[in-house]
């Protein structure tokens, strides 16, 4: 039986957000996506799993998506602890360990989140998580002469215009191969771009983030199954960042990806959702 996708909006932590959700079997698996992103990166995976019959809820992060705005606060604090309500959530009045993924900033909160609670989890996979090897992602998007031109105009900027400068960076930045990329998933990207004030509102959200992510991490304290993915060709946080957690983590493994770039949950849809029902599978005989 193929588990239907709801869309609905739950408030966690105190933040109104977007949830596309399967019902299902096996441990819950929690997606969180990266920097501007929004739960839609994981629409392929989560179609993938539905055939499979499994569990799966992703969640807009506070700040990006349709869910509320970030405080003036710290935001890593404030993701920390919009994910541990998305865990509760997630697993229910059973308190099932969850499996918590997420790619990029994503990637970064559930690090952190097996840091903080591991004892909720079953198992993390991090895809490429930022606060390791990062690019100067901030500045390859700010030299961009047509978005900065575009957000330096006096008069108001068609959202198609501003939709389609974010659809080349997004492209040009986050794929080995931009051109296998299906178009449904840049229009879902680029929604969310679709305002000025909002791609502003990005820009300055990326300047309050990255002295927190220089020194995000606690590695040590992770002590619960853990699989790292990332693609050889990842321009924005460099796959060799992941030996500083194979080091320090018992057990820590990495699946390297050929050919692929930042976001594997797209790029290497089917490959990815492999990994992660492997993964699964692992923690469940483990239980």
């Amino acid at each position: 039986m193929i588990e239907p996708l709801f869309e609905h909006r739950p408030t966690l932590a105190g933040y109104e957000t977007r949830v596309l959700e399967l019902e299902g079997d096996g441990p819950p698996i929690v997606f969180f996506h990266g920097y501007a992103d929004s739960a839609d990166t994981w629409r392929q995976a989560l179609d993938l799993l539905a055939r499979q019959g499994r569990r799966a809820i992703a969640f807009d992060l506070p700040g990006f998506g349709d869910a509320d705005a970030l405080t003036g606060d710290p935001i890593l604090p404030q993701l920390d602890e919009f994910a541990i309500a998305a865990v509760r959530y997630a697993s229910g009045r059973a308190r099932k360990p969850v499996i918590a993924v997420g790619n990029s900033l994503g990637g970064c909160v559930v690090l952190r989140l097996a840091e903080r609670h591991g004892n909720r989890l079953a198992g993390v996979v991090g895809v490429a998580p930022a606060g390791l090897e990062m690019s100067r992602l901030l500045n390859l998007v700010q030299r961009d002469p047509v978005l900065r031109s575009l957000m330096a105009l006096p008069t108001p900027v068609p959202a198609f215009v501003l939709r389609s400068a974010v659809a080349r960076l997004y492209r040009q930045l986050a794929f080995a191969a931009p051109d296998s990329i299906d178009p449904a998933v840049i229009s879902s990207f680029t929604y969310h771009h679709r305002r000025r004030a909002r791609v502003a509102h990005y820009l300055d959200t990326a300047h309050r983030l990255l002295p927190e992510l220089r020194r995000p991490f606690a590695l040590e304290k992770i002590a619960v199954p853990l699989l790292l993915v990332w693609g050889d060709r990842d321009r924005l946080v460099f796959s060799r960042g992941a030996k500083r957690v194979l080091d320090v983590v018992p057990g820590a493994r990495l699946e390297l990806m050929e050919g692929i770039g930042h976001c594997p949950q797209v790029e290497a849809a089917e490959r990815f959702t492999e990994l992660l029902l492997e993964f699964g599978a692992e923690r469940e005989a483990a239980a």
